[in-house]
């Protein structure tokens, strides 16, 4: 994604800068930068080029790209600074030993977002995040704002939709992001926050007017060393120099060891009967996605749009955090109403004739243990038939979840076992650790290996649909439930990105198996 910036670009001189890193400025006549990027293919004419030292190179190796793009200075650490000397680059260099530290409050200073009016609610979490970002911002929307949304997906300023590189943007792309916003109008801004971007710096010199934490469960331990620095780094949402109050979920163990430990005012939520907090939820009896949200007063009667307990805490975190923005009861509850599309949560699938005799397809972005199971117990209960799951697990990442996940998906009556996005690794050692767990945990049902995800998808529809045998599929009372992708239209194979998309290839499935039920009924 080509960073949106605002225009016209101020400026601020190398002074101010040197000033705020507490060093001195460079020798020679002041200079004025007018944008910053860390990406050297993406300077701008007034730029300043942050080269920072890299996992294969150092930035400062493309210092002379950078000045004839239009760079005017440089950030770099002193093996930088020598490399940007060596190369005869007679621009400003502002030298500091931990440039990524400091390049969020520069980027900050330059773009003016030190002094953002504009609320920013920030969450995080291992699951939810994308899911309740898009609840507050489809509310935000109803009661008419002008609303910014930064996230997995994409990216969206008001009516514009850019797709997201990453779940949080590098720190100069942020800024540039939120100056643009507010220079549009944007009432508000959701985002989601990443433990990578928190440990990364890339939401340095963001404060947060309200920071949610959704839940904890094992992902990302390819990145972090163990849980506890997972939770490390989910937790320095909830300081000051990062926001100013919290919305805490206490429903796990680590949501309640935030509340306890944070340095900011903090709300908590939970959904468990009998559950001791500021918000309760008290879900109905009769209906699993009826429920009371509880707090401070207020009592909101509210429907979760999407199926499961896990979608009633991401309506109620998304409820909660409006009226902690001072968004008055019931014009929440009537906003929280409003029926969001989350791509690739919990998304269904249907042929456009609209015929009953197909079985039920949801594409889901679950691709952690705990997110697999969720999805499969809300998807239980409205399944008459045969339950399919089709789940894969992603190269270079997390190897010990795998199994776990496996596991979990052998909650199906037949779990397909293929690719996710295997990256550098051999595919087939993947799907290995995923089937040992479906195996070991399957009660009687049927684990299947079908290594390409496109035939892994046919297959699935086909057994539920009853025209492939293995699964007693009832037609349309049988469901699939396609795991791990979601939203994504590419699949990563040995370092190359292929055009893929579960939701098309669902589709395609199910036109397949519609064509079949139609010649054998002839």
């Amino acid at each position: 994604m080509t960073a949106l910036r605002p225009t016209p670009a101020g400026s601020t001189s190398i002074a101010v800068l040197a000033n705020a890193l507490s060093v001195d400025p460079p020798a020679g006549p002041d200079t004025v930068v007018s944008g910053v990027t860390l990406d050297s293919r993406s300077v701008q004419s007034g730029d300043l080029y942050a080269a920072l030292p890299g996992a294969t190179t150092h930035g400062a190796r493309f210092a002379s790209g950078a000045r004839d793009a239009g760079a005017t200075a440089i950030l770099t650490d002193p093996v930088g600074a020598q490399l940007v000397a060596e190369q005869g680059v007679v621009l400003p260099v502002l030298v500091h030993p931990e440039p990524r530290a400091v390049l969020g409050h520069l980027s900050a200073l330059v773009y003016g977002t030190d002094r953002l009016k504009m609320p920013l609610i920030g969450i995080t979490g291992t699951n939810g995040k994308t899911t309740t970002a898009y609840l507050i911002h489809s509310a935000l929307v109803a009661l008419g704002r002008q609303v910014g949304l930064i996230g997995t997906v994409e990216t969206r300023i008001g009516d514009e939709r850019v797709r997201s590189v990453r779940t949080t943007p590098e720190a100069p792309d942020l800024h540039a992001l939120l100056a643009t916003m507010a220079q549009r109008g944007m009432d508000a801004c959701v985002m989601e926050v990443s433990s990578h971007a928190l440990s990364q710096h890339r939401v340095d010199g963001v404060i947060y007017d309200l920071a949610l934490f959704t839940n904890l469960s094992q992902d990302h331990l390819d990145f972090h060393h163990d849980m506890e620095d997972y939770f490390a780094a989910k937790a320095s949402l909830f300081t000051p120099a990062r926001s100013q109050s919290g919305l805490v979920c206490v429903d796990d163990d680590w949501g309640l060891r935030l509340a306890g430990q944070s340095e900011i005012p903090i709300d908590t939520l939970t959904t468990q009967p009998g559950g001791l907090a500021d918000w309760t939820v008290t879900v109905d009896p009769h209906d699993p996605h009826r429920f009371v949200l509880r707090g401070r007063g207020d009592e909101l009667h509210l429907v979760s749009a999407l199926p499961g307990a896990f979608n009633v805490t991401n309506t109620a975190m998304a409820a909660a955090a409006l009226l902690l923005l001072g968004v008055d009861g019931a014009a929440a509850q009537r906003a929280v109403l409003a029926d969001p599309h989350v791509p690739g949560r919990m998304e269904r699938v249907v042929v456009d004739d609209g015929r009953d005799d197909l079985p039920a397809v949801v594409v889901d972005y679950a691709h952690t243990p705990d997110a697999i199971r969720a999805a499969l117990e809300a998807l239980r209960p409205v399944t008459a038939g045969t339950l399919v799951c089709v789940t894969g697990a992603g190269g270079d990442r997390d190897r010990d979840k795998r199994a776990a996940m496996g596991r979990a998906a052998a909650l199906a009556d037949v779990v397909i076992v293929t690719d996710d996005n295997p990256r550098s690794e051999d595919p087939g050692s993947i799907r290995e650790a995923v089937l040992r767990g479906a195996r070991a945990e399957t009660g009687g049902g049927t684990v299947l290996e079908v290594g390409d995800r496109r035939e892994a998808i046919a297959r699935a529809v086909a057994i539920a649909a009853g025209v492939e045998p293995g699964g007693d599929a009832p037609g349309a009372t049988a469901l699939v439930a396609i795991m791990g992708k979601g939203h994504e239209t590419g699949q990563e194979i040995g370092g190359e990105v292929h055009p893929f998309d579960d939701r098309a290839e669902a589709l395609s499935a199910l036109e397949a198996a519609a064509t079949q039920l139609g010649e054998a009924s002839a």
